[in-house]
């Protein structure tokens, strides 16, 4: 066995790196494909907003001439900075049953963490919000909403003998149609939004959503305040993800609230393009972009992967609103059936009870794990 750290300039060891998850999956119709293009922009340092503040390094396991394993260790630096940690991340994970690779990719990563005099290591999780984070633990049966990891069921098992701990856990929840959502919440979230001034934004155009951008990112990064395991995030990641959003959003589905003139929450839901992805196998170009712009336009799932409110309306029923909203976005298009709520940390306790009276079926986990570094 055999552990290389990526030269990025090396094409065949990159084309191994991005080719490795269709041979572990190609048996398990469950899977989407991640999309190409962010896969080979992640490996991108010349652009990839990522590396003007932190930095990676990428590693296969190779069995002869076969690629069995890959895996990424990041540094990043806000969110140390921003959590008062030494930690890196681990992502991009993917090994066949072969523990052998699995431990030889770890201990190459735990080299290079330690080098840059980094002390934990947590995972899997990525490079920006949008990277779904954890490894699937319950709910193998069902295809993951877009962008969410989908891992085979052997995954924990061969971390946790790498030497991982089980972390912390984030679940994801199915509503249907059917669910009698309380009217008291829809009428709590009107008094709320009359008592304290605020309004749902709604918007009919992309280029509305773009000319959000700007106060979008200083939301995101105020919703962070008094809460641990984020990062802030800049301008350029701001702009990068913004257009990754607005490839799949239907602007009808963005709700931000707002208290005059400023955004002060925000719910984002998306049209679930999953099936899609899997029918063009991640690729975009020439016409896979024709695919799943169709599939926005007729899927019957719909992705809820985003609410937040600034701390100063958290309280006092503020949550309310985003519960009211998240109801309504389910039901009012007349084009959704089914819907995801995605990765709520069950520390937050409060909303997952809440979501639980509501009658959401909590039928997803992921699961981070940590080590630290010797």
């Amino acid at each position: 066995m055999q552990v290389t750290q990526i030269d990025l300039a090396n094409k065949r060891q990159v084309e191994d790196f991005l080719r490795l998850p269709f041979s572990i999956y190609k048996d398990i119709r469950q899977w989407v494909p991640p999309l190409q293009m962010d896969e080979r922009a992640r490996l991108d340092a010349k652009r990839f907003p990522f590396y003007r503040h932190s930095c990676a390094a990428f590693f296969i396991a190779y069995d002869g001439p076969r690629p069995v394993g890959r895996l990424a260790v990041l540094d990043h630096r806000p969110y140390n900075e921003f959590n008062g940690e030494a930690t890196a991340f681990f992502y991009l994970f993917e090994c066949e049953r072969n523990l052998e690779a699995a431990q030889g990719m770890f201990d190459a990563g735990l080299d290079w963490a330690r080098s840059r005099k980094l002390t934990k290591i947590l995972g899997p999780k990525g490079f920006t919000p949008m990277d779904g984070f954890g490894l699937l633990v319950k709910g193998f049966e069902h295809r993951p909403a877009f962008g969410l990891p989908y891992n085979p069921d052997y995954y924990p098992s061969l971390i946790e003998a790498c030497g991982f701990r089980p972390l912390r856990e984030a679940v994801s929840g199915y509503i249907g149609t059917d669910i009698q959502f309380p009217p008291r919440i829809h009428e709590l979230a009107e008094r709320i939004k009359q008592r304290r001034g605020l309004r749902i934004a709604r918007y009919e155009k992309r280029s509305d959503l773009r000319a959000l951008i700007p106060k979008l990112k200083d939301l995101y990064n105020g919703a962070l305040r008094g809460t641990a395991g984020n990062a802030p995030i800049s301008d350029d990641e701001a702009n990068a993800l913004a257009s990754q959003m607005l490839w799949f959003a239907d602007p009808k589905l963005i709700k931000i609230v707002m208290k005059d003139d400023d955004p002060v929450g925000f719910l984002f839901a998306y049209p679930d393009v999953s099936a899609a992805v899997q029918k063009t196998r991640g690729k975009l170009f020439p016409f896979g972009w024709l695919t799943l712009l169709r599939e926005r336009g007729r899927t019957d799932w719909l992705n809820i992967n985003g609410a937040g409110l600034i701390p100063e309306y958290r309280g006092s029923g503020g949550t309310a609103i985003l519960y009211s909203e998240m109801f309504k976005s389910v039901r009012e298009s007349g084009q959704f059936k089914h819907a995801e709520v995605v990765q709520i940390g069950v520390e937050n306790e409060s909303m997952q009870r809440d979501m639980e009276n509501f009658g959401i079926d909590f039928y997803k986990s992921h699961r981070t794990y940590l080590k630290d570094i010797a």
